[in-house]
C-alpha cells in the first residue's frame, strides 16, 4: 500500500514551510540581521511561526503516515491531514500578525494539538485491538 494521502499532504506541509522560511529570509536580507533577530521583533515572530511549524509538523505527518500504512479508513486520513494543514494555516497567520492573543493563533494551536491527540489514540487503539487478534 502506498501512502498516497500522506504524501499530499506532505507535500502540501513542505510547500508552507518553505513560505515560512522564505518570508524569513526576505525579512533578513530585508534589514541586514544575518543571524539571530537582532532584536527585530517582526522578525522574531516570524522565526517563531517558522520554529513552531517545525516543532509539530514532523510528528503529525509521521503519524499520518503510519496511520494510513496501518489501513486506516480514508475518511479519517483526509479529516487528519486536513485539520493539521489548517491548523498550521491558522497558526502561522494568528502568530504571525500579533504576538499577543489571536483567534488563529488560539485555534489553530488548539487544532494541532487535537489532530495530534486523535491521532495518537487512534494509533494506540489500532495496535492494541492488533495485538488482540494475534493474541
Amino acid at each position: 500500500m502506498t501512502p498516497r494521502i500522506s504524501l499530499l499532504i506532505a507535500s502540501l506541509h513542505v510547500l508552507l514551510y518553505l513560505a515560512l522560511t522564505l518570508r524569513v529570509i526576505l525579512h533578513r536580507r530585508a534589514h541586514a540581521i544575518g543571524l539571530g533577530t537582532g532584536g527585530d521583533a517582526v522578525l522574531t515572530r516570524k522565526v517563531r511561526v517558522h520554529g513552531n511549524f517545525s516543532e509539530y509538523v514532523p510528528l503529525g505527518l509521521l503519524m499520518l503516515a503510519l496511520l494510513e500504512l496501518a489501513a486506516t479508513p480514508i475518511p479519517l486520513l483526509w479529516a487528519f491531514g486536513i485539520a493539521l494543514l489548517l491548523a498550521r494555516v491558522l497558526h502561522a497567520i494568528g502568530l504571525g500578525g500579533s504576538a499577543g492573543y489571536s483567534f488563529g493563533r488560539f485555534s489553530g494551536a488548539l487544532l494541532t494539538f487535537a489532530t495530534l491527540v486523535a491521532m495518537a489514540l487512534l494509533g494506540v487503539w489500532r495496535f492494541a485491538a492488533g495485538a488482540m487478534l494475534v493474541a
